[in-house]
């Protein structure tokens, strides 16, 4: 069984790692340079040094911290970034993707993250960056739970819509528990999510989306018997599809 007091330690590595990849930043590098790269190469590398000289002066010492304190939650993180296709002549866009692993109280947990990198470059430099279609999850269950997340990536400004994240098998004598929260970027790190025993085999909410253009972080906790996975996901609020 699991021990629900210690579940509120398991988010922190999520929330480190999202933060980090939410960069309101610019990188910096020539056109001669092959971007993508470069810049997997450094954080596959961890040179840190190379990290840091690919940011604006004033981000060097922020972006830096955060990607020190994000090899210390999963000291062996890989990252394949591809370009992708963009039909903004004016914008790039990146897939970046990321596994790792660590130890956390005998358990092995797990990481995999996926997200989109939106950027436009000026005169050979990335001066604004935006990441969509983020989902991150931390699992300790070496993937024997049979579970599947039904978040869209965007929604209407204003209109509702379902948050489903489904056991698919039966529960039978099994207790679960778990919780999920919305979020705020500007205010991740400091906020909680509440645990409560779940008896529907799973976790089924019906939201609605703020009534301005932005992104929606939604982020929560499963707790099983085979093991516990945390989640985040991102939401594109627009004001038209």
């Amino acid at each position: 069984m699991f021990n629900l007091k210690s579940l509120t330690t398991i988010g922190i590595p999520i929330y480190l790692f999202i933060y980090l990849i939410f960069p309101h930043s610019a990188i910096t590098q020539t056109t001669k340079i092959d971007l993508r790269r470069n810049i997997e190469n450094a954080l596959n590398s961890r040179n840190l040094k190379l990290i840091k000289q690919s940011f604006r002066n004033e981000e060097n010492l922020k972006i830096n911290k955060k990607f020190s304190n994000m090899l210390k939650e999963f000291p062996d993180s890989k990252w394949k970034i591809k370009k992708l296709k963009s039909n903004n002549p004016s914008e790039e866009i990146y897939q970046v993707k990321v596994i790792g692993k660590k130890l956390v109280q005998g358990e092995i947990y797990m990481l995999e993250s996926k997200f989109n990198y939106l950027f436009a470059s000026v005169n050979g430099k990335i001066n604004q960056g935006k990441i969509t279609k983020l989902f991150t999850i931390i699992r300790s269950d070496n993937k024997k739970i049979d579970i599947s997340f039904n978040i869209p990536d965007k929604v209407l400004t204003g209109t509702k819509y379902d948050i489903d994240i489904i056991l698919n098998e039966p529960l039978e004598e099994v207790i679960i528990a778990g919780g999920i929260r919305a979020h705020q970027v500007e205010s991740f790190l400091e906020q909680e999510i509440d645990i409560e025993p779940l008896v529907s085999g799973g976790i089924y909410k019906i939201t609605r989306a703020p009534s301005k253009p932005g992104i929606q972080i939604w982020s929560g906790i499963i707790a099983h018997p085979k093991g516990i996975i945390t989640f985040t996901k991102s939401i594109d609020i627009v004001e038209k599809i």
